[in-house]
């Protein structure tokens, strides 16, 4: 089709296409308007495909006809425009509400409004200075991974101390439903009480927290869920009974426990063969890592207050559908999926729109260090991104990609793929042991937790 396009920034985020249909264009999309009505219904007295166009005009109607020639036209237009200015919109392009229809041997002008991210700047385009954890296992590393594979070695012993069930313990209690809370009932059922991930209401963990082995009590609480506009609200009642406090043993990791449990004849073997899987998953994790850290590095240095919403909601769906897909292949329903981290669904929506957020951010951040150094993707970026895909004639793809209009969106993602590249070479790294640092805050803290605890009272000076 044979078009002229100019544009018009309007706004940061709209660019409005003035384009120019040839009159020889616009001819054809009329015939084929008339060719396809004529195969595609039967008219009386002619066969089929073979009806003229003062019939079909008087059936079904000229300006009906023309409109669906027009509605055409601007179908095929638009990717060829998208492709034409190499814009990548983020939500569908606008004709507006009442285009004129094509007139038969007369130029068709049109214009087509796109929304588009806006042209954004970075605060500093340095590359960025980010933490590395070294590509040898450390011994923390490997101390944290036995504890792992310790943990799977833990018992539960009854606590014989007289203290209150805390946030974090196990417990064993006897349930018995009074209202709504079959599904809890049991006896000696043993729990963790934390919400997180249990899959047990949080305000029965409350309410078990503070009782002491033997004490019995009756804890009720209410859900509210939204159905059709109107809220429903449940409630729930149990009667509990604390039978023991449970204490986690972990055995201590000896030669002995080496050989029976894990297969290996020393403690020191044990600990080479951790080493050896750490170093070996590393090679593949942290290169991908090293970018993840420099593009989180850039997206903190987008100049921008707030990323366009319909940007966003396109981000958001990406990560949901890629959710749903892992979850599908697992045989989970996002129920299920709910159930099994000890997750509401508000929470869940929350944090998906801050993942949204930060990584529309991230992405933008990297369009405007591509413009900054002005990478392009070449036409050999893109053939050698189809042969990526194994498909073998790439210029015939090529082609077909262009009259879909889906260029512009593989060389935005090429482009933004070198700024990854420069990035990651450029990225300014210090080796850290982040998992030796972790602990020895959380040693910290604790000692300091302890040392607070143990503080005497001090008494208030008489009046």
């Amino acid at each position: 089709m044979n078009i002229t396009v100019t544009t018009d920034r309007t706004e940061a985020d709209k660019v409005v296409a003035k384009v120019i249909v040839a009159a020889a264009d616009v001819d054809k999309a009329i015939d084929s308007t008339y060719r396809d009505i004529a195969r595609r219904y039967n008219f009386q007295g002619f066969r089929r495909g073979r009806a003229p166009r003062p019939v079909i005009d008087g059936i079904i109607g000229r300006e009906a006809i023309y409109a669906q020639a027009t509605n055409d036209l601007l179908n095929d237009l638009q990717p060829q425009v998208l492709d034409e200015l190499d814009l990548v919109p983020i939500e569908q392009p606008s004709f507006g509400d009442d285009p004129a229809l094509l007139v038969q041997g007369t130029d068709y002008e049109v214009e087509m409004t796109i929304a588009v991210l806006p042209q954004c700047e970075l605060s500093s385009y340095d590359a960025p200075a980010i933490n590395m954890p070294p590509a040898e296992a450390t011994d923390a590393e490997i101390d944290q991974q036995i504890e792992q594979l310790l943990a799977y070695q833990t018992t539960f012993e009854d606590d014989d101390t007289d203290r209150p069930a805390e946030e974090g313990d196990i417990v064993a209690c006897d349930i018995a439903n009074k209202e709504g809370a079959e599904h809890l009932a049991g006896k000696n059922r043993t729990m963790s009480l934390s919400a997180a991930g249990s899959g047990v209401p949080e305000e029965l963990v409350a309410g078990i927290v503070g009782m002491k082995a033997g004490e019995t009590k009756e804890i009720t609480w209410t859900h509210s869920h939204t159905h059709e506009d109107e809220v429903h609200e449940h409630t729930f009642s149990v009667e509990v009974t604390l039978n023991s406090i449970k204490k986690a043993v972990t055995p201590e990791l000896t030669d002995e426990l080496a050989m029976n449990s894990f297969g290996f004849d020393t403690v020191a073997e044990l600990r080479d063969a951790v080493k050896e899987e750490i170093e070996a998953d590393k090679q593949s994790s942290l290169p991908r890592l090293k970018e993840d850290r420099a593009v989180e590095a850039m997206g903190q240095l987008l100049v921008l207050e707030e990323v366009p919403e319909a940007y966003r909601s396109q981000v958001m769906n990406e990560i949901a559908n890629d959710l749903m897909g892992q979850l599908q292949r697992q045989g989970m329903s996002l129920d299920m999926y709910f159930a099994s981290r000890g997750i509401k669904r508000e929470d869940f929506m929350s944090d998906l729109q801050q993942q949204a957020d930060e990584r529309a951010r991230q992405s933008m951040a990297l369009d405007a260090l591509a413009a900054h150094l002005g990478l392009e993707a070449t036409e050999d970026d893109l053939l050698a991104e189809i042969a990526k895909a194994g498909i073998e004639d790439a210029e015939q793809t090529l082609a077909q990609l262009k009259a879909d209009g889906r260029l512009p969106g593989i060389r935005e993602a090429i482009r933004r793929s070198k700024a990854v590249d420069w990035l990651v070479e450029h990225a300014e790294v210090t080796i850290v042991d982040e998992i030796a640092e972790r602990r020895a805050a959380a040693e910290s803290a604790e000692a300091e937790e302890t040392e607070a605890g143990e503080q005497p009272e001090v008494a208030e000076d008489a009046e």
